[in-house]
C-alpha cells in the first residue's frame, strides 16, 4: 500500500525542501570551512533548528486557519450560527475567507429563525382554525394532527400519532378521488364532510396531507338565512295583498249588513270586488314568478348563431322598432329558449325605459378575450340607484315583479358568464352581457 501524506504533511515536506539547498549549502561552507569541530557542530544544530522550525511554522501556519474554518463549518452543521471567525478584518485572502464564512453563518442563522417563526405560526394557524388536518408519512402513519382533529377522532395527539391510517379509519380517503364530500359518524361528531387530500415532501420522503371539513353548521346557517329570506319576501308580497283584500272585504260586509241597502252598494261592491280581483292577480303573478325562478333548469347548450337569436327576438317587438346595430357573425355554445327569455327581458326593459323619453334602443355586440360581450342600449331617463337592481322581488315598477333581472343574472351565470347594468355616458343605460366563446 502506498504511503500518502498529510495535507499538513506535504506543506512540511514541501517547506523543508524548499529550504534543503540553503542547508545543504550552509553545511557544505562549514565542512570546508577552519572552524573547529565544536563550531562547526553548534553552527550546524542552529541551522538545522531553524531550518525544522520554519518548516513547522509554515505547516502551522496554513493548517490553524483550515482547522478553525473546519470548526465553523461544523458549527454551523450542528445548528450553532453564534460562533465567528477571528482575523477577518484584513484585506488579504485569508480574511476574505473568514468574511465569506462569517457571512455565510449569518444568513444561515438569520433564515434558520425565519423558518422556526413560520414553522411556529404554521403550527399555531393549524392549532386554532376549526378545520381537522392529518399528515401521514409514506407508511401511512399519522405524523402531525391538529386540535380539531383531536376533537373529531375523540383522542389526544398523544395516543394518535404513529398510528396508521387504517387504525383511525381514514384509510379510504388516502386512497380515494383528491375533493369528495361524505356523509359520516366520527367519534367527534357526525354529518356531512367535504375531504380534501394533497401531497408535499417533508425530508425528501413523500407525504400526505388530509383535510376534513364539516359542512353541516354552514349549510344550515345558509339554509336558515334562506328560509329566513324567503318568509320576509313572501310575508311582504302576502300582506301587501292580504291587507287591502282584508280590508274592503269587511267594508263590503258591513254595507250587505246595512237595512236597507244603500242605493250606491252595487257601486261600492263592484268598485271593492274589482279591488279584490285585481290585489288577488297581482298576488298570483307573484307566485307565478317565484315558481319560475326557483325551477330554473341547468341549461342544455347547444351552437348558437347570435345573429339569428337577435333578429328573432327583435322581430318579436313590436312598441317599437329596435336597431341592430350587430357584430361579428359568431356562433356559442348556449341554452337557445334560456338566452332568447334572458334577450327578451332586457330587450323589454329596453324599450319600456326608451318609451318615457321617447329615445331609442340598439343591441350591440364585439369579441373579447375568451368572450362576447352583447349591449343592450337605451335612451331612456337611466337608473337612479343600481343597488337592488338583482334583489329579488325589488322592483320600481307598479305591476313588476321583481323577478325579470334576478332571472336574467341567474341564466348568465349559468352559461358562465356575467349580466351587468349601469348608466351610460350619455342618456339612458346599458345591459352588458357577457358569454364565453372558444
Amino acid at each position: 500500500m502506498a504511503f500518502k501524506l498529510s495535507h499538513e504533511g506535504s506543506v512540511q515536506a514541501l517547506a523543508l525542501a524548499a529550504g534543503a539547498p540553503a542547508v545543504l549549502f550552509a553545511g557544505w561552507v562549514i565542512g570546508t570551512s577552519d572552524y573547529s569541530p565544536k563550531v562547526m557542530w553548534t553552527l550546524g544544530l542552529v541551522i538545522g533548528g531553524a531550518w525544522l522550525g520554519f518548516g513547522l511554522a509554515v505547516r502551522e501556519r496554513i493548517a490553524s486557519p483550515l482547522r478553525t474554518v473546519s470548526n465553523l463549518l461544523e458549527a454551523i452543521r450542528e445548528g450553532d450560527y453564534s460562533i465567528r471567525a477571528t482575523g477577518a478584518a484584513g484585506t488579504d485572502a485569508l480574511a476574505e475567507v473568514m468574511q465569506q464564512v462569517n457571512a455565510m453563518g449569518a444568513t444561515m442563522r438569520s433564515q434558520r429563525f425565519g423558518a422556526v417563526e413560520a414553522t411556529t405560526l404554521l403550527r399555531k394557524v393549524m392549532e386554532e382554525i376549526d378545520v381537522s388536518i392529518f399528515a401521514f408519512d409514506e407508511k401511512q402513519k399519522l405524523r402531525l394532527v391538529n386540535r380539531a382533529g383531536e376533537r373529531l377522532l375523540g383522542k389526544p395527539s398523544e395516543r394518535m400519532l404513529e398510528l396508521e391510517a387504517g387504525e383511525l379509519g381514514l384509510a379510504e380517503y388516502l386512497e380515494d378521488e383528491t375533493v369528495k364530500t361524505v356523509q359520516r359518524v366520527f367519534p367527534g361528531g357526525s354529518g356531512r364532510w367535504g375531504i380534501s387530500r394533497s401531497s408535499f415532501r417533508e425530508g425528501g420522503l413523500p407525504h400526505r396531507l388530509l383535510v376534513l371539513t364539516d359542512l353541516t353548521r354552514p349549510l344550515r346557517e345558509e339554509e336558515l338565512q334562506a328560509w329566513q329570506r324567503l318568509v320576509r319576501v313572501l310575508g311582504h308580497e302576502l300582506n301587501n295583498s292580504l291587507a287591502p283584500i282584508k280590508s274592503i272585504a269587511g267594508s263590503l260586509e258591513t254595507i250587505a249588513k246595512r237595512d236597507p241597502l244603500p242605493e250606491d252598494w252595487r257601486e261600492d261592491m263592484q268598485s271593492g270586488l274589482s279591488v279584490i280581483a285585481a290585489r288577488s292577480e297581482s298576488l298570483a303573478r307573484f307566485m307565478g314568478a317565484y315558481a319560475k325562478f326557483a325551477r330554473l333548469p341547468r341549461p342544455a347548450l347547444a351552437p348558437v348563431r347570435l345573429l339569428e337569436l337577435v333578429q328573432r327576438i327583435v322581430r318579436m317587438e313590436v312598441r317599437m322598432p329596435v336597431e341592430i346595430v350587430g357584430g361579428p357573425d359568431i356562433t356559442v355554445q348556449a341554452d337557445a329558449d334560456q338566452l332568447e327569455q334572458l334577450l327578451i327581458n332586457l330587450v323589454k326593459n329596453g324599450v319600456e325605459a326608451a318609451r318615457e323619453t321617447g329615445g331609442g334602443v340598439r343591441i350591440r355586440w364585439e369579441l373579447a378575450p375568451w368572450q362576447v360581450e352583447l349591449r343592450v342600449e337605451d335612451e331612456g331617463p337611466g337608473l337612479a340607484a343600481t343597488t337592488n337592481l338583482f334583489v329579488p322581488f325589488f322592483t320600481t315598477k307598479p305591476s313588476g315583479s321583481g323577478i325579470g333581472l334576478v332571472l336574467c343574472r341567474q341564466i348568465a351565470e349559468g352559461h358562465g358568464g356575467s349580466l351587468t347594468l349601469e348608466n351610460r355616458d350619455g342618456p339612458g343605460c346599458v345591459a352588458l352581457l357577457r358569454l364565453p366563446v372558444q
